[in-house]
Parts: structure tokens; sequence; C-alpha cells
């Protein structure tokens, strides 16, 4: 019996992506072959290494990351564009994926980026995979756009969520999306304040992260002792809202065969340090959406 053929369509939403392997894993260990990938932002990640056929590496070396790790990658840059600038993030990605071309992978492969100044998606389907990479996940705010063939190129997210146009030329047995800007899975009254009892490996932990921020900001002028970093939780609250929407707007215009949904208060943007969580969380929602095809 032949394998049912998947173009797999993985979308943006920061460490919530991480559930993205979980799906991968699912569909490899029930004999789905994937025989594209289309992604944005952290899709295109994903989607890249798995590509490249260093997924496994990759998987290994998230799920040592912890939030010390997470601000070590951070090469802070001010009033150029964006808060990081990006440099650290794929010279460790360069380690793993190596200079790569698209047209070179297995399977065709496509990264979307979006062109601010012309309001346009862009496809990425040759040239430099770790470029194509960078330029999809230039999330506004946080990381620095990139110029690319005299375009400026951000978070493909903007645009397109869920990017599922690419696929149409498939001739796949089945189009899976995976949707990251999910329902929510809790109302804003569930929350309530607790004491939490952590270790203090943990709190030092925790505290340590959020100092080496605090730091860098009060370092860039005398007149503030203390920022106030809320502004960039209502900027990630923001996209994502704008996210949820622009999803369901085109999976409803370009419905796939079948969508594996992931809350988008699943976890934070940045919460990489729960890599096993969200891998978990994607495996076992690709198990309730896709199980009735087995």
């Amino acid at each position: 019996m032949s394998k049912k053929t998947v173009s797999l369509v993985l979308g943006s939403g920061g460490a919530r992506g991480l559930a993205h392997i979980g799906v991968i894993r699912w569909l490899e260990e029930h004999d789905f072959e994937i025989v594209s990938v289309s992604g944005c932002s952290i899709g295109t990640v994903i989607g890249g290494v798995y590509a490249a056929g260093k997924l496994d590496e990759f998987e290994a070396w998230m799920r040592t990351i912890t939030k010390l790790d997470i601000v070590s990658l951070m090469d802070f840059n001010w009033g150029k564009g964006g808060l990081i600038k990006g440099e650290k993030v794929m010279n460790r990605l360069g380690h793993i994926l190596g200079d790569l071309k698209i047209e070179d992978l297995v399977i065709p492969y496509t990264a979307v980026a979006a062109d601010i100044s012309n309001e346009k998606e862009v496809w990425l389907q040759k040239g430099s995979l770790l470029q194509a990479i960078r330029a999809s996940i230039s999330l506004p705010l946080y990381l620095m756009p990139i110029e690319f063939n005299g375009k400026t190129l951000i978070d493909g997210g903007v645009l397109n969520p869920v990017p599922i146009a690419p696929t149409f030329g498939d001739h796949s047995d089945i189009t899976l999306a995976v949707n990251l800007a999910g329902e929510l899975t809790h109302k804003l009254d569930d929350f309530k304040e607790v004491n939490v009892d952590i270790s203090d490996s943990e709190s030092e932990e925790e505290t340590s992260f959020h100092r080496k921020i605090s730091d860098y900001f009060g370092s860039l002028t005398a007149k503030t002792s203390r920022i106030d970093l809320g502004m960039y939780d209502i900027a990630n609250q923001a996209f994502d809202a704008m996210q949820s929407t622009i999803a369901r707007q085109k999976l409803a215009a370009y419905p796939p065969d079948i969508t594996v949904e992931i809350a988008r208060d699943a976890c934070g943007t940045f919460e990489f340090e729960r890599t096993a969580e969200m891998i978990d969380l994607g495996y076992e929602r690709a198990e309730h959406v896709l199980k009735h095809l087995l």
C-alpha cells in the first residue's frame, strides 16, 4: 500500500511553532509522505530544517534551550528597524543547516515573506535557504527587516499567516495546514492571581532573564532608570490578534483538506524553553485531527 502524500503548510506564531515538529513526527510515524512544505515565520524555520533533513539535530538543540540561552542569542540593536539583529540566531541555525540552496532540497519548499513597501507577499523558492528563513522571521518591532533584491522584507505572517497558495500546484493526496492562531483556550476571567512555589534555580534564572533585558534598556538612556516592557507584550497581543483574523479569512477563502489548530495562547512568542511541551501539543493535536485517516 502506497503512502498518502501530504502538502504541509506551516503557519506563523513564534514559539508555538515548535508544535509543527510534533505534527511532522506524527505524520512520519503513521506512514505519511510529506512532498512539499510552505511556511512563514517559524513555519519557514521548521519546514526548512525538515526539508534539509536536519530536523533531528534542530529538535535536539531546541529541547536544551533555557531562558538564559534565549537571552544569549539576542544581539540587541537599537534604532535600526528592530530590537534584535538576528545574526546570532542565524549563525546558530547555520551550524545546523550549512550553506544550502532551496533548489537543492529534497522536496519543494516555499518561504513566504512580506514586501512591506509594496504590501505584497514574496515567495522565496530558490537561493539561500538561510536568507529565505531570515527574511520570513523578521517580526516587526523585534527583528530587523532585511533587504533582498531591492525589497525590504519582513515576517510573512503580516500578510499571510497560513500560506496555502504555494501548494496549489501540488498533486498530493492531502493539503494539511497547521494554524498557530487558533481559538483561545482561556477566557480573561479564568486568570486569577496565584502563588507559585518555584525552586531557587528557576527563580534565579527568571530573575536573570528579566535583569539582562532591563539592564540593556536602562543603558540606552540616563533619563530612564526602569523601562516598562509591557509595551512589547501589547505588541505581541496585537500581532497575534491580527494574525488570527487574517488566518481565519485565508483558511475560509482557500480551505485546506485538513487544519490542525494550535491555540494562540498555548505559549508566548518567545517561550522557546517550552519546546518539549509544544512538540507534545502538536503531536496530540495531529492525533486528534488525523487519526480518522488511518
